[in-house]
């Protein structure tokens, strides 16, 4: 990452949209303005956001500056680690490219909630059927 002051990279997961602004740095991660263990509160999803920095072993060589708006926690926690992840290929391609794609960090997950259909309770449920 030489000569690269600041890397900026957008992730997606269902309605959440991210944008994170890697720089090097000692390893903050501030989402929203708040800390990482602040805004999520539940520890799954602070694994999750930290998944692409422990696969590629840059826990604590990067700040992290990330802006999410959209969707849940999840779909938030979920965008949030597909722009980290694209954010350390543009750092060193040769070296992350392999575990990243690996662990299935680099592709969007497309699946999105399915919309409801009318005479139906919700997008598949239908009403309990009555013979007599």
């Amino acid at each position: 990452m030489e000569g690269i002051t600041q890397i900026h990279t957008s992730g997606s997961r269902k309605t959440a949209v991210a944008r994170v602004f890697l720089k090097p740095g000692s390893g903050a991660i501030v989402i929203n303005t708040k800390l990482l263990s602040v805004y999520f509160h539940r520890q799954t999803l602070v694994d999750a956001v930290m998944q692409p920095l422990i696969i590629t072993n840059t826990t604590g060589n990067y700040d992290l500056r990330v802006t999410v708006k959209g969707g849940g926690t999840t779909g938030q926690a979920g965008a949030i680690r597909h722009a980290i992840a694209r954010a350390l290929l543009r750092v060193n391609r040769e070296e992350f490219h392999d575990p990243l794609k690996k662990a299935d960090l680099l592709t969007r997950d497309q699946r999105v909630k399915e919309r409801k259909k009318y005479g139906l309770k919700r997008a598949r449920k239908a009403p309990t059927y009555r013979k007599r």
